[in-house]
């Protein structure tokens, strides 16, 4: 495949921009002197990922994206030229900041308030007409009068309507006015006055400062569907709390009675429902030697938030450390690669619908602990 000119590249977007040049390395590899292009499959696995991740990153038309230890990794197995590794790094910032700006727009607050005040000014326009100050229609005068004509048929002076308009516009203005400032006054109150909330809200308000835009804690309940990443790592972070469920994302009766026995033990209220009280008491700080399960729940997030493909091994190696440093990065939260809870809190939010279980999600049989 064909490596476009340069013009053509900036247009494209830098994802698309990184597969190409990544695709590039691998096709032009075997042109190097003393070197031969190595198949996907053995390249996936001098990389300890798997061939179907290693083919999605080479592939300008989808959507995942390869984190920088995997750039950095094919960038020296595949002998690239050496000018064009910051070029590659530069390529994964962008795509990580375009993630941010689209996540950010995703989950931001929507306005309020505008189209009632839009409402009320075109209102007022009707009111009060927008040509002179004319009746509601703009043809008919408001004492119901006709025009009067001279004998010869010239129209006659136009005085009493003049006078009737000159009369009626200063209160009819002033009394716009007061109905505007009325509006208004009522838009600010409700926009901006503090509503109680209770158990049964569906999200909570938490806070990341990537956009300084308030996050709030995804709820998951009881559902037939599949709830993916998210449903997987709330009943592993069960397992890891000693519960005997199965990692599987779905929501069903035996997830339902360990999240309510958890509130139970933890004085929540005991709906069964994962919001804002029940979230930040499951996760747990993520570091080296942490449980098996805290690390499996986090590298499920992980892998699903479109920087690429984290392995999901449960054991928090070093590649899961700088995933995570990079995703914190991305999200102006402190690039420790360790996790806390508004770590946990961003990877829930920031989360891309799978088409389906991942491979090794489907072969995988979770190991259930004894309940606490």
């Amino acid at each position: 495949m064909a490596y476009e000119p340069e013009g053509q590249d900036r247009e494209q977007r830098p994802g698309e921009r990184l597969a190409r040049l990544l695709r590039r390395w691998w096709e032009e590899a075997g042109r190097v002197p003393g070197g031969t292009r190595p198949t996907q499959q053995a390249l996936a696995s001098r990389l300890g990922i798997d061939q179907t991740t290693l083919s999605r990153y080479l592939n300008p038309r989808h959507a995942s994206t390869a984190p920088p230890r995997v750039v950095e990794a094919l960038h020296a197995h595949l002998r690239a030229p050496a000018g064009e590794l910051e070029r590659a790094r530069e390529l994964c910032r962008a795509v990580l900041e375009e993630n941010n700006r689209q996540g950010t727009a995703d989950h931001g607050p929507e306005p309020t308030g505008g189209t009632d005040t839009v409402n009320a000014v075109n209102g007022m326009n009707d009111m009060v007409g927008v040509n002179g100050m004319d009746g509601v229609n703009g043809t008919e005068d408001t004492d119901g009068t006709e025009d009067m004509q001279d004998t010869d048929g010239r129209e006659a002076p136009t005085r009493s309507r003049s006078w009737f308009r000159s009369r009626w516009a200063v209160p009819v203005l002033v009394a716009a006015a007061v109905v505007l400032a009325f509006v208004a006054g009522a838009v600010v109150r409700d926009q901006y006055a503090s509503h109680p909330r209770t158990a049964a809200d569906d999200v909570a308000a938490g806070a990341v400062p990537a956009s300084g835009t308030p996050l709030e804690w995804p709820l998951l309940r009881k559902r037939t569907e599949d709830q993916y990443t998210r449903g997987r790592a709330l009943q592993h972070l069960l397992m890891a709390h000693g519960y005997e469920v199965k990692a599987d994302g779905f929501f069903g009766d035996e997830t339902q009675d360990a999240v309510m026995d958890f509130q139970r033990r933890n004085h929540l209220p005991s709906d069964g429902k994962v919001g804002k009280d029940t979230w930040p008491a499951l996760v747990k700080p993520v570091r080296p030697g942490a449980d098996e399960h805290t690390v499996l729940a986090l590298q499920e997030l992980l892998h699903n938030t479109g920087q690429g493909g984290t392995e999901v091994s449960g054991e928090f190696t070093a590649a899961t450390a700088e995933d995570l440093r990079f995703f914190q990065r991305g999200h102006a939260l402190p690039p420790t690669g360790r996790a806390d809870v508004d770590t946990w809190l961003a990877l829930l939010v920031f989360q891309r619908p799978p088409a389906d279980a991942p491979a090794y999600q489907r072969s995988m049989s979770p190991l259930p602990s004894a309940p606490a």
